[in-house]
């Protein structure tokens, strides 16, 4: 992965595959969009991150410590089972994992961070993005919950370094998770999924209405009665 250059830099982070799948969409689609310049000049740095907890976010701080700080810092993650570009509205303070880790780790009612708020919000436009995409054809949805797995775990270890690191005090960041790949659907009949050229074009928009949005995020209804 190279260094990013002087101009304003976005972190794209994805995951290493997991749960028995021999891909994640979260890194190709991360991969795919590395070194792309979006919107005014800002300029992606993709890093593919270990799907275990603890280690994803120390991969994480390495990233987050390189010089320029990133303007933008956007997690990617696969949820199997949703149709949908999905941005999380918010992460929670626990973890408390259904299935081990890729090393093994199955952490049960635990704190991602010791002390820290119970939770965080999105500071990406997440309104904004969903009927972004919604306008060029990419199916997509406000989420309002990350689980309490590894997903879950980085964004909140994101977000707390965003509201507590006075040398990230511009960035902004989110996380977004991702439907299945055609492939892997195929391994699993009836697994919604979405092509990754969609996927990528999806996730370059969100990055550029991220960039675009600076004021208060759309006022519309991102609800939901379960």
């Amino acid at each position: 992965m190279p260094a990013a250059d002087s101009r304003r830099r976005i972190l794209l982070t994805g995951f290493d595959p997991f749960d028995q799948d021999a891909v994640n969409p979260s890194w190709e689609v991360a991969r795919a969009l590395d070194g792309e310049a979006i919107g005014d000049g800002a300029v992606v740095q993709a890093l593919r991150l270990p799907c275990v907890f603890g280690e994803a976010a120390a991969r994480l701080d390495e990233a987050l410590a390189q010089a320029p700080a990133p303007a933008l810092v956007v997690a990617l993650g696969l949820a199997g089972g949703r149709a949908e570009i999905s941005p999380e509205r918010v992460a929670i303070n626990v973890d408390d994992a259904r299935i081990p880790d890729n090393a093994g780790g199955q952490p049960v009612d635990a704190a991602v961070v010791e002390g820290g708020p119970a939770a965080y919000f999105s500071t990406l436009p997440i309104k904004a993005i969903v009927r972004a995409l919604r306008e060029h054809g990419v199916p997509a949805a406000v989420s309002n919950t990350a689980g309490t797995f590894v997903c879950n775990h980085l964004f909140y270890a994101l977000m707390h370094r965003l509201a507590t690191r006075p040398a990230l005090t511009g960035t902004r960041g989110g996380f977004v998770h991702l439907p299945a790949l055609p492939a892997q659907s195929a391994q699993r009949p009836g697994l919604p999924s979405m092509a990754l050229a969609t996927q990528v074009e999806g996730v370059r928009l969100l990055l550029r209405t991220a960039l675009d949005v600076q004021g208060s995020d759309l006022r519309e209804s991102g609800g939901a009665l379960h």
